[in-house]
C-alpha cells in the first residue's frame, strides 16, 4: 500500500478485535460484561471505603485510587470497541487517537506507581508497625497518591509529542481494538528509532524498572522481617496482608512487558491485543477480588452498609 501523507487524512480505522463476522455479537456482550463488572466491583470499592470509616486506613486510601485507574483505563480502553459495535463506525479522529493513547499510557504509569506506593505501606506495616499511623500519615499518603497521579501524566508528553510529529503512514488502519502506540507504530513510514529508544530506556529504566526496583527492595525487607517471626501464625498473617499485593504486581508488570519492551519489528499485533485484553479487563477485574472481597475488613464494611 502506498504511503499516506497525515495531511490526506484525519482519521484511523480501528480494527477490533476480530473479523469474523458471527463473532462481533459474542465479542460485544463479553466486552461489555467485562466492563460492567470492572465498574461495579472498582466502584464498590471506592463507594465502601469512602462510606465506611473503619476503611479509612492508608492500605484502603491506596486501594480506591488503584480502583480509579482501573475504571479509568479500562474505559479508555474498552469503550472503543463498545462504540464500534454500536455505531458501525471504526473510524477515531487522529486527535482522539492520540488522547486515547496518551491517557491509556499515563494512566498505566499511574498503576505502576501507586503499586510501589502500596508496597511502601506495607513495608511500614509489617517491618515498623509501632511507628505505622505516624509514619503513614494522611498528608505522606496524600502525597504518595498525587505524585503517582501526576507524574504519571507528565511522564507520557515526550512520548506522545514524539508519535503526534509523524506525518507518513503506510495504512491508516490500526490492526488494535484501540489506538496503542505500538499499533500506530506500526503503521508510519517515519523513523521511529528515536520513539522506540524513548520507551524502552525511559519506560524501562523510569516507569518500570524504577517502580519495580523500589518494590522489590520493599519485600526483601518484608520477607526479611516475615521469617524473623518465631509464630507460623504470624508469618502466615503477615504474608496474607502483602499476597494481594504481589499478585497483581505480577500480572500487570508481566503483560506490560511483554506488549511494550521489546523491538517493534519482533511486535505481533494480533499477539499484543490478547495480552492488552487480558491487562485492561481481567486485571482490573481481579484487582476488587484479589485484594478486597476476601478481606474480612470490606465484608464487614459490606455487611454494615447492606444492613443500614
Amino acid at each position: 500500500m502506498e504511503p499516506t501523507n497525515q495531511s490526506t487524512g484525519k482519521q484511523f480505522v480501528i480494527k477490533g478485535i476480530s473479523d469474523i463476522q458471527e463473532l462481533q455479537l459474542p465479542i460485544f456482550l463479553l466486552v461489555l460484561l467485562i466492563y460492567l463488572v470492572t465498574l461495579g466491583g472498582n466502584l464498590t470499592i471506592v463507594l465502601l471505603v469512602t462510606l465506611d470509616h473503619h476503611l479509612h486506613t492508608p492500605m484502603y486510601f491506596f486501594l480506591v485510587n488503584l480502583s480509579m485507574m482501573d475504571m479509568s483505563c479500562s474505559t479508555v480502553a474498552l469503550h472503543q470497541a463498545l462504540v464500534t459495535f454500536l455505531s458501525g463506525d471504526r473510524t477515531i479522529s487522529f486527535g482522539s487517537c492520540f488522547a486515547q493513547m496518551y491517557s491509556f499510557l499515563a494512566l498505566t504509569c499511574d498503576e505502576l506507581l501507586i503499586l510501589t506506593a502500596m508496597s511502601y505501606d506495607r513495608y511500614v506495616a509489617i517491618c515498623n508497625p509501632l511507628r505505622y499511623n505516624e509514619v503513614m500519615g494522611h498528608k505522606i499518603c496524600s502525597l504518595l497518591a498525587g505524585a503517582s497521579w501526576v507524574v504519571g501524566f507528565l511522564n507520557i508528553i515526550p512520548c506522545l509529542s514524539e508519535i503526534s510529529s509523524f506525518t507518513c503512514y503506510s495504512s491508516l488502519e490500526v490492526n488494535h481494538f484501540f489506538c496503542d502506540i505500538m499499533a500506530v507504530m506500526k503503521l508510519t513510514c517515519n523513523d521511529t528509532t528515536i520513539l522506540e529508544l524513548y520507551i524502552f530506556l525511559e519506560g524501562l529504566l523510569f516507569a518500570t524498572f524504577t517502580p519495580f526496583v523500589l518494590t522489590f527492595v520493599s519485600y526483601a525487607f518484608i520477607i526479611s522481617t516475615i521469617l524473623r517471626i518465631r509464630s507460623s501464625m504470624g508469618r502466615r498473617k503477615a504474608f496474607y496482608t502483602c499476597s494481594s499485593h504481589l499478585t497483581v504486581v505480577t500480572l500487570l508488570y508481566g503483560t506490560l512487558t511483554y506488549q511494550y519492551f521489546r523491538p517493534i519489528s519482533s511486535v505481533q499485533l494480533d499477539s499484543n491485543k490478547l495480552s492488552s485484553l487480558f491487562n485492561t479487563a481481567a486485571v482490573p477485574i481481579l484487582n476488587p477480588l484479589i485484594y478486597s472481597l476476601k478481606n474480612k475488613d470490606v465484608i464487614a464494611a459490606m455487611k454494615r452498609r447492606l444492613l443500614f
